[in-house]
């Protein structure tokens, strides 16, 4: 299969990548961030997260980011919502778009919310239909695609049944997430290969972390196969929990690069996005985890 000629980029960092940050940032650090990357083109941002600030401190400010946010015509600003309570949330704040979050793994759905997989898939029906009947788009994310911490290889046959759920229920695309990175290409084209039987490869998106450095092979190899949306965090921010110190979400400067250096358009400006990477690196007291920017930003 030919590559596509434009990709829609995702950008997840003032979401999953800040989420896991130990150190509090400010609202106004989040807010800048958000317009660093309206700045270089981006224009779908997540934004924030509607989850108990018990679990995830980092987002208890979610609303006030929604509330303030600066909005720019033609950028969706979306928010993940865990549940009904968190659906509310969001619908108050003005949040245009949201995103709910299941598992390929049982062992990984256990541990993280105490179900089953299909019962947590059970739990996004009355959120599904009470989007729907607001008008809002629901996306839909799929974590541990190729692997589990706890279970090791996840089965292809798997991650399809519950992909095809989430799209039969109404989420509009869907993110398959490669959560503790362990893909491989040929790995990632056979979990592929599985998904597209039961959900149209224009429905799909690719969320791919790069702790074993992988992720833009993996990356390359599912555009080969028709995948035009890729999800991905500015400076690769965003560490695995689940792999201490391990690198998590691939950097958007470097999914930038391979896509404009392949003739793919994605309407971001590179030299944009790297400092947009350096402010918040900056911000977190830390170098940028971004090969590119580091490299753009050092001429």
């Amino acid at each position: 299969m030919s590559l596509p000629t434009r990709v829609r980029l995702v950008e997840v960092s003032p979401r999953d990548g800040l989420q896991n940050e130990a150190t509090p940032v400010s609202t106004e650090t989040k807010l800048a961030l958000i317009d660093w990357l309206a700045d270089a083109g981006l224009n779908y941002i997540e934004a924030g997260s509607f989850v108990s600030p018990k679990w995830v401190p980092q987002m208890a400010d979610s609303a006030e980011v929604f509330q303030r946010l600066q909005r720019r015509p033609g950028i969706t600003y979306a928010a993940l919502t865990p549940n009904l309570q968190g659906w509310e949330a969001a619908l108050k704040a003005g949040v245009e778009e949201v995103a709910v979050f299941g598992a390929a793994s049982e062992s990984f759905t256990r541990k993280n919310i105490n179900c089953s997989v299909a019962e947590s898939l059970a739990r996004f029906e009355p959120l599904l239909a009470a989007a729907q009947q607001a008008g809002v788009r629901v996306r839909g994310y799929v974590s541990t695609v190729v692997g589990c911490p706890y279970e090791g290889d996840i089965a292809p046959a798997k991650v399809a049944e519950v992909a095809k759920a989430l799209y039969q229920m109404g989420c509009y695309e869907i993110s398959l997430g490669d959560t503790i990175g362990v893909g491989t290409p040929l790995k990632v084209k056979r979990m592929l290969e599985a998904v597209a039987k039961e959900v149209p490869i224009d429905k799909l998106a690719a969320h791919f972390h790069d702790t074993y450095g992988q992720a833009l092979a993996n990356l390359y190899a599912v555009l080969e196969e028709g995948i035009a949306v890729i999800d991905a965090s500015v400076a690769g921010l965003g560490g695995c929990p689940y792999a201490k110190g391990a690198s998590g979400n691939v950097a958007t400067e470097e999914v930038v690069y391979l896509l404009h250096g392949l003739g793919i358009e994605t309407g971001v400006d590179l030299q944009r996005l790297a400092e947009a990477g350096r402010f918040i690196s900056e911000q977190l007291g830390r170098p940028s985890r971004s090969k590119v920017g580091t490299a753009l930003l050092a001429k």
